[in-house]
Formats: C-alpha cells, structure tokens, sequence
C-alpha cells in the first residue's frame, strides 16, 4: 500500500525529469547552432560568368594615341578557385567576347587655295583619322607655265577635321585572366582583376593601315556582391589597352576606361 508521502513524490519526479529533459534539449541546441558553418567563405569553386561592358571614349591613358573610340562588349566568362584563405579568394579568370564593337571617327579634308587664285575645294571623306583635332597643313609648288613660259607657284593648305564615325565588328578572347576578391567571408567583396588576349575585327582599328588582328591587356578594380553562397554581381572599371604589337605598318594603339557589369554563378 503505498503511503501518502510515495503518491506525492511520483509527481513530482515526473516534472523533475521533464525539466531535466527541456534543460538537456535547450543546451543541445544551443551547441549546435554554434558550430561552424562548413563553408564559412563566400567563394565559389568554379565560376561561370555573363557581362556587358561599355566605353564612350579614349584617351592617351597609358599606352594608345587614338582618340575619341567607342567600346561595346557582351560575352562570358569562367572562373576557377586557386586559393581562397581569411584574406583573398585568388581565382584565374577567362573572358571570350563574341560581340566586340569598336566605333573610330572619321575625317575629311579641305583645300584652301590662296595663290594664284583664292578658292576652297572639298570637304572630301579621307576615311579614320587619329583625333578630331582640326589640323591645318600649308602646301606650295612650282609648275611651269607653257602660255607664259615661265612657271606659276601654287601654295595654300590642307585643313583636317573629324566628321562622323563608324563601328567595326570583331570578337576577342581573353585566356589568361586572375582575379583577387579581398573580405571573402563577408557579401560585399573588392577585388583586382586582368586579364591578357586579341581581338580581331572585320576591318583594320583604329587606323586603316593598322591592323585587323590586335592584342589586348586589361586591369581594373570593382565590388563584388553575393546575393547567395552561388550567385554575385559585379561592377567594375578596367583600363582596356588594344594595339597591333607594330605587326601593322601603323600602330597608334587605344586605351579606354571600360564600365563593367556582371553576374556570376557557380558552386
């Protein structure tokens, strides 16, 4: 027969146990969640990239002379994971550009006669010209004069200026490629990035007796933003050289400053 006493104390065994159970479970879950995530980096392993990029002029930056170019580029890329610590994500990066378009301004010309007799010709088109600088050239020359028997000096001068421009189609392909994300632990991320290549173009840029084939070199800095472990977007400025290597008989060379958009994903 159990006692007054024994009735009582199941209870509140029971509600010990039970509290016990709450106080095990809380702490169990507590501790798990303050367990490391596996993947505590936002970088991925590979990387597949679409972009768009755009130029509205250049400049003598560092390298080129042309002046006054347009740049319009859509293509992707792929990105491979070489290291990746507290401090960098270090990648190589590969760029292929099926859609490369390069806009060159175009001249023309007009003569100036002022002896023997004053009057202008022209302006005539003279095709892709280096600057929009309007450019005054004199001429003069002897002729003889079979009415007169003796001879007639002509002299006046040349005047260049731009008038219009024309875009050329080509493609390039940038194989070699690194990329440097800094903070890789955190969403928000700066990096470094360039890349080496050609690009080949329908007709010869920025000059028409430099050439259709030209190489390529890029630097630029920007920020990246993870949206996810997998998808990001980038915005960025490269500086983006061209020039033909003096594999043409001119080589002016162009340097833009490219804007860059991008969006990645991968694992």
């Amino acid at each position: 027969m159990l006692s007054i006493r024994s009735t009582f104390q199941q209870p509140f065994s029971l509600i010990r146990l039970s509290l016990m159970l709450i106080v095990l479970t809380t702490l169990t879950v507590a501790a798990s969640s303050q367990v490391p995530d596996a993947n505590p980096f936002f970088a991925r392993k590979n990387t597949f990239s679409v972009f768009g990029a755009y130029s509205n002029d250049s400049s003598h930056i560092l390298l080129g002379n042309a002046e006054n170019r347009k740049l319009l580029d859509i293509g992707a890329a792929y990105g491979r994971r070489l290291l990746v610590n507290r401090v960098v994500n270090w990648q190589f990066n590969g760029e292929i550009l099926p859609v490369a378009l390069e806009s060159d301004i175009l001249g023309q010309q007009s003569i100036t006669q002022t002896q023997p007799t004053s009057k202008t010709s022209g302006p005539f088109p003279i095709g892709q010209v280096l600057s929009c600088a309007i450019v005054t050239t004199p001429y003069s020359y002897t002729v003889p004069n079979p009415t007169s028997g003796g001879t007639t000096t002509y002299s006046g001068y040349f005047t260049q200026s731009c008038s219009g421009r024309e875009w050329t189609i080509g493609e390039a392909i940038s194989p070699v490629g690194m990329q440097w994300n800094f903070r890789p632990r955190h969403a928000l991320q700066p990096f470094f990035i360039g890349h080496g290549g050609y690009m080949y173009t329908t007709r010869p840029i920025p000059l028409a007796n430099a050439g259709s084939f030209n190489f390529t070199f890029d630097l630029g800095a920007g920020i990246e933003l993870y949206r996810s472990r997998n998808k990001s977007v980038r915005a960025e400025y490269r500086y983006h050289h061209i020039s033909n290597h003096e594999t043409a008989y001119e080589n002016p060379g162009i340097d833009n400053g490219v804007f860059q958009v991008t969006y990645s994903f991968g694992r």
